[in-house]
């Protein structure tokens, strides 16, 4: 790795118009994101009454596309324009958001999901892609942490209003809302002068080998080979945990759509503290123990959840759970940004999140069963014990000085 240089400040990154412009036009869309998810979480939890499975299944229809189609999706983000990529995969899922607000059949539902994700599987790297051409090197970590407060800030304020919004007013409201910000995003993404130079190797390499090439680096270079298989292990724990929370709030605290909306909200308030105190640990502690610790944490706060199944206790557990979110997240895409070719990149982020869906649509799998034969407690402990025993290999392994195979600085041939 290269050697620390001063980081920026997130004034200092917000005083780049480019950069400023895409944290807007995400922080609008993370926003309405999470308004859409929560309003049909709900929908099918409190309104059709959905089984654990139904309810686990609506996530695993929009995990499966960016499980299996990422690293194809990867290959052509680093072909092709990284500006229209992001244009027209917002205005796509705008129109298919949109046709939500006609459906009320489960299985229209699953297809519609799996539409979305599809697409959001070219959005997701060119993103990465356009933060890493827009920011300077030593602004990335604060570039990330300010995509990573987008997310947080709507999760603190979405599932409340979406709770409230699908009592009051419909799912509805918040799928027209989430349509709108689609729109938006496009708009705002139009604006922005983003420039990749592509290698010629790149732009004719066939698509089978441009996919090897990025899979190779990635499992020749140990911080980045060891973030993903962390996070990945990791996330398959993680999302045992978070898939049923709507029934967990059902059947364990005997509430209603409100309070998971405000409990889920909670993981918001956790990732802010913890992004606040990232930024201030970062320049002393290695990225990648800061993704460690981030497991322990969340490990802990999901034992403390299934432990008591008190509203106050759960609303602790979840704010723990945002907390160690946010040593892992922000750390990990800092890491692979700095570490990965520029040439790679798309490839790289793509297949970092196909290998985050795949664990989750595993694990959503696993946990509607789990949950209706064994109780969704006992599927808690379960996640936490997972969590645990996974930071503690991941910390023994980073104690030993490993080499990269690859070169830091020109991607693989």
């Amino acid at each position: 790795m290269a050697a620390p240089t001063a980081q920026l400040t997130f004034r200092d990154v917000l005083k780049i118009r480019e950069v400023r412009r895409l944290w807007i036009a995400q922080l609008v869309s993370i926003f309405g994101d999470f308004l859409a998810i929560f309003a049909v979480l709900s929908l099918v939890t409190f309104q059709l009454h959905g089984t654990p499975t139904q309810v686990s299944m609506i996530l695993v229809a929009y995990m499966l596309p960016l499980a299996v189609v990422s690293p194809l999706a990867g290959v052509f983000v680093d072909k092709w324009n990284v500006k229209w990529t992001m244009i027209a995969s917002d205005l796509v899922r705008g129109v298919l958001v949109l046709v939500l607000v006609f459906v009320r059949d489960i299985n229209t539902i699953y297809v519609i999901f799996l539409a979305l994700s599809t697409v959001s599987s070219f959005f997701v790297p060119a993103q990465s892609v356009a933060v890493r051409a827009l920011a300077p090197a030593a602004g990335l970590m604060a570039v990330n942490g300010l995509m990573s407060q987008a997310v947080q800030g709507s999760q603190i304020i979405s599932p409340a209003i979406a709770g409230l919004l699908v009592q009051w007013f419909g799912a509805n409201a918040c799928f027209l809302f989430d349509s709108l910000s689609f729109f938006f995003s496009a708009g705002m993404v139009m604006t922005l002068s983003i420039h990749r130079a592509m290698s010629p190797a790149t732009a004719a390499s066939s698509v089978l080998s441009s996919m090897r090439q990025g899979f190779s680096f990635i499992f020749s270079h140990t911080v980045i080979s060891f973030v993903i298989l962390a996070m990945t292990a990791g996330m398959f724990a993680v999302r045992c945990f978070g898939a049923l929370m709507s029934v967990y709030v059902r059947d364990i605290l005997h509430s209603n759509a409100a309070l998971f909306g405000t409990l889920n909200s909670l993981i918001g308030v956790g990732m802010i503290v913890g992004t606040q105190l990232l930024h201030r640990v970062a320049s002393r502690v290695p990225k990648q123990f800061l993704v460690i610790y981030g497991l322990g944490g969340m490990g802990a706060a999901v034992l403390f959840t299934a432990l008591f199944g008190r509203v106050a206790t759960t609303a602790i557990g979840m704010t723990g759970l945002g907390f160690g979110a946010a040593f892992i997240m922000v750390p990990s895409q800092t890491l692979v940004q700095q570490e990965t070719p520029h040439a790679l990149l798309g490839r790289v982020a793509s297949s970092l999140m196909s290998l985050l869906a795949m664990s989750q649509v595993l694990a959503m799998f696993v946990a509607g069963p789990v949950a209706q034969n064994l109780g969704i407690r006992n599927l808690y402990l379960g996640s936490a014990a997972m969590l645990g025993v996974i930071g503690a290999i991941g910390y023994a392994w980073l104690r030993k000085p490993k080499e990269n195979a690859w070169p830091e600085t020109s991607p693989p041939t």
